[in-house]
């Protein structure tokens, strides 16, 4: 059963990028509709064709990272020989590939919007919009972004500009040519997209185009030329001394003014990223002249770039994508499901499970929910389990990816926040054991009180097992949460000094000796006993992922590794795996590396537009602003942070996680740091907040990747299913906000702070 679960044609379709992906086109690159102008077809597919392979190109960058990272792990803890390459070399690969990738990114149509109502609008109105958000927002900026990023690496060409934190004072220049390089990638890109736009219009919007666009580079061309070069045009710097400081605003208000302008325009559906830099230049500007918001604009792509905890995201990207292309996920619910087949509710605990030990390896929701919605539901349905208790279980399993550990979330929050990565994962280990018990207690209670709810299996359904199956269950179990135990000691250093290399001896010594006793059991058989096959795969299935989990996260809470280093470990053991279980194909690992490079780009490089334009939002002054006018309500700190939660739980609604994490937050930190508010525990609370609002009607996600695997189910019984679990959840955060020592033990006992 686990091979044909491992099989299921459904599963082999599934993309797990999905979950940030609005509006992903599944045409081949360079095809175009038949009845396009002959020379816009010309245009758009050379375009996209040129920007596929710049991204199946870039996508290879990845691997030296990767290789970078296990090679300085191995060298500094195996034979104390640290390198003094390996982080130039992993920083600079992964800054450089988020920013090549970005026009392969938008020819794929993977970056972030906020289209829960763009979706909604006629494939004409959502041309109309995109074909004047393109001519307002995307070339303007990326214009602009072009030219100053060229000037920025022609200077540190120049000057052969060295790296001054390293000890090997690697050249700067050659990463660097990743901006303007990247930046006319979507400029090119930009004008297939326009030309898609054009084809979408009707007559009479399409003659209007046709005749404005001359006008429009006319007028692009001169503010260009104005602001870069004003001595040549007779307007000399009259547009900039005339637009700083105009309506006679301060600094502080146009700031104020900046807020609500990116609030509405994000809201019409157009790429998130490409909206910040526009509205980070145009305000800039208007606050305090274009020179300085110019070169704002350069310095935060340069840093985000150059930011080493941030090459952490796509290794663990890479490394989720490998773990479900292994099969693990359907292997390890199988057995699960067998193993408690004679139980209420097993089924529940099944998908509770697995979603656990699956969220610290994925770390997507939407992937988890349509896996687990393929894995569980026909069973569900074939055993008569409640359909609402059913969906609300999946759903909330799912969600458990966006709070435990190595959650992306959390590696990109850190440094919004401020404070280390490890804090972040130690902080949510706890309440994400936590809300997974919630939710399997809940399920298991509504079982009792009402049988039905969750029957147990058929005895068709039920695996045969030996008579001495408690026995079997003491021992497998029991060798399991040892190897564990040891797991954590090698990594902790308890096991440390008793003899060369005992921390990895131990541990690989008490799993052979596992794998040997099982193999002579089964082939002697002493007084008829022996270990039914279920154990078999439930072994194989849990195991490998969560001793790779445990090692990566491991190494990075208990400091034998950064979270870089940790990553890239995982994602190395999780190709490792894939040629374990024999799921290893070139062309599979290929496709790994260009997912991951999708999803890599669209949170890099909207972490790098929210850092311009957090950086112009606080060079106009207006955080100072909003804090004192917030302090001025003279209210509690407890009643500023539930004003802040809610608003964060309303915002889930229809953004993802990426744009509050990276927009919202740093807005609100002067506030908390001026209540003296543990970014720490603020940090969990967002993150279990933000898990909740995948739960929460009507916009919630989830619903809708679980409606898409199993039509059968109504709409309306995944909701409810939905709110039950929400309504868990919501006591959860509770818990945490009531007693913050929830997050901050592990934290406080592993660091002490």
């Amino acid at each position: 059963m686990g091979q044909e679960m491992a099989q299921d044609p459904e599963l082999e379709k599934l993309d797990i990028t999905d979950e940030l992906i609005a509006e992903r086109r599944s045409s081949a690159p360079g095809e175009t509709p038949e009845d396009m102008h002959p020379l816009s077809r010309k245009i758009v597919g050379n375009i996209d064709i040129l920007s596929n392979w710049v991204g199946r190109i870039t996508c290879f960058m990845l691997l030296p990272v990767m290789f970078a990272m296990v090679y300085e792990v191995v060298a500094r803890k195996l034979f104390v020989a640290p390198t003094d390459w390996a982080y130039d070399t992993s920083r600079m690969f992964s800054g450089a590939m988020f920013m090549l990738g970005a026009g392969y990114a938008l020819m794929r149509g993977v970056h972030i919007r906020a289209d829960f109502l763009f979706r909604t609008w006629t494939p004409v109105n959502q041309a109309r919009v995109d074909t004047a958000l393109y001519l307002l927002f995307y070339f303007p900026a990326m214009l602009f972004f072009f030219w100053l990023s060229a000037q920025y690496t022609y200077k540190s060409w120049v000057t052969w500009e060295l790296t001054m934190d390293t000890a090997l004072m690697a050249p700067l220049a050659p990463a660097r040519t990743a901006m303007p390089l990247g930046a006319l990638f979507l400029i090119l890109q930009g004008v297939a997209e326009l030309l898609r736009c054009r084809y979408q219009l009707d007559g009479k919007w399409r003659r209007w185009l046709d005749r404005a666009l001359p006008f429009y580079v006319v007028i692009l061309a001169a503010i260009f030329m104005e602001t870069f070069f004003p001595n040549i045009l007779p307007l000399g710097n009259t547009l900039e001394d005339g637009f700083k400081g105009a309506f006679g605003l301060s600094a502080t208000m146009i700031g104020a003014v900046m807020i609500g302008v990116m609030l509405a325009a994000i809201f019409v559906g157009f790429p998130i990223s490409f909206t910040l830099i526009f509205l980070g230049f145009v305000f800039g500007a208007w606050g305090f002249g274009g020179k300085m918001v110019f070169y704002l604009q350069t310095l935060q792509f340069n840093s985000v770039m150059l930011e080493q905890t941030l090459a952490a995201v796509p290794l663990f990207v890479f490394m989720g994508i490998l773990m479900e292309q292994a099969g693990l996920m359907e292997r390890l619910f199988n057995s699960v499901q067998l193993m408690l087949s004679r139980t209420r509710g097993a089924l529940y605990l099944a998908v509770l499970f697995v979603s656990t030990i699956f969220a610290a390896a994925t770390g997507i929701v939407g992937a988890s929910v349509t896996i687990l919605g393929i894995m569980a539901a026909k069973t569900m349905n074939r055993s008569g389990y409640n359909v609402r208790l059913a969906a609300g279980t999946i759903t909330a399993g799912g969600t458990l990816g966006i709070l435990i550990p190595p959650s992306i979330m959390l590696v990109v929050m850190g440094p919004v926040l401020e404070i280390p990565v490890i804090d972040l994962f130690a902080a949510a280990i706890i309440p994400g054991i936590m809300l997974a018990t919630l939710y399997a207690g809940y399920a298991m209670v509504r079982c009792w009180l009402d049988p039905s709810l969750g029957p147990i299996l058929s005895p068709e359904e039920q695996p045969e097992i030996s008579k001495y199956y408690w026995l079997e269950s003491l021992l497998v179990i029991g060798s399991i949460l040892f190897l564990f135990t040891l797991i954590v000691m090698g990594i902790s250093g308890s096991l440390a000094g008793l003899f060369p290399l005992s921390s990895l001896i131990l541990p690989a010594g008490w799993a052979a000796l596992m794998l040997g006793v099982s193999k002579w059991v089964e082939k002697s058989r002493p007084a008829g006993f022996f270990f039914s096959d279920l154990w078999y795969e439930f072994f194989m299935g849990l195991v490998p992922p969560a001793a790779l989990v445990s090692f990566a996260l491991g190494s990075i809470l208990f400091g034998w590794a950064t979270p870089t280093e940790g990553a890239a470990c995982g994602a190395f053991g999780a190709l490792l795996l894939t040629i374990l279980y024999g799921r290893f194909t070139l062309e599979g690992t290929y496709q790994a590396l260009l997912k991951t490079l999708e999803i890599s780009v669209l949170i890099l490089f909207l972490v790098a537009a929210s850092n311009f334009f957090g950086a112009v939002f606080s060079r106009l002054g207006t955080p100072t602003l909003l804090t004192e006018f917030l302090l001025s309500w003279d209210m509690s700190t407890t009643m500023v942070l539930i004003i802040i939660m809610a608003m964060i739980f309303l915002l889930g609604w229809p953004l993802e996680w990426v744009p509050i994490v990276l927009i919202i937050l740093p807005i609100l930190i002067p506030v908390l740091i001026e209540l003296n508010v543990n970014l720490t525990w603020f940090g969990i609370l967002v993150a279990v907040n933000l898990q909740t609002a995948w739960l929460s009607p009507p916009v919630a996600l989830s619903a809708y990747f679980l409606k898409g695997v199993v039509p059968e189910w109504d709409l309306k019984d995944i909701y409810i299913g939905m709110m039950q679990f929400m309504v868990i959840q919501l006591i959860g955060l509770i818990l945490i906000f009531v007693f913050p020592q929830i997050a901050l033990w592990l934290p406080t006992l592993l660091y002490g702070n």
